[in-house]
């Protein structure tokens, strides 16, 4: 078995989404931007900005959903799924990067000061996709 993994340091795009698989096991689901600026070869400024699908489990789930908000820079690690590749409506081919995270940092952010972290223990191989109400 093999995996990656990444930590990001990004703000978020919307309000962590709470749900509960059907054993009752908390699930937060959450996005995070990360932007790189840099001047090309013309002196232009260029941006690119990555948007990460992260998944939170458990007790950090339950954190994450009580402290983070859209605006909040987070630091997430954990692991990366398999890219989704996907037709948007405009006709590109665009590539979704998701996270199942095993440690989030809330970082400062939109006024808000100080910095918390929520760590959890690695959920079971099982204990993810099946019977997902998303």
């Amino acid at each position: 078995m093999s995996y990656q993994r990444v930590i990001i340091i990004g703000h978020l795009g919307r309000d962590p989404e709470m749900r509960y698989t059907p054993s009752g096991q908390p699930v937060a689901s959450f996005s995070v931007a990360t932007s790189r600026r840099w001047t090309d070869d013309k002196g232009q400024q260029q941006e690119r900005t990555v948007w990460w699908r992260v998944t939170a489990w458990g007790k950090q789930a339950e954190a994450c959903n009580q402290y983070l908000t859209k605006g909040r820079m987070a630091l997430v690690e954990g692991e990366v799924d398999e890219p989704r590749v996907y037709q948007a409506k405009d006709g590109t081919w665009r590539a979704s990067l998701d996270v199942r995270a095993t440690n989030v940092r809330f970082l400062g952010g939109r006024g808000e000061g100080g910095e918390a972290t929520a760590t959890t223990k690695e959920p079971a191989s099982d204990a993810g996709d099946e019977d997902l109400p998303f």
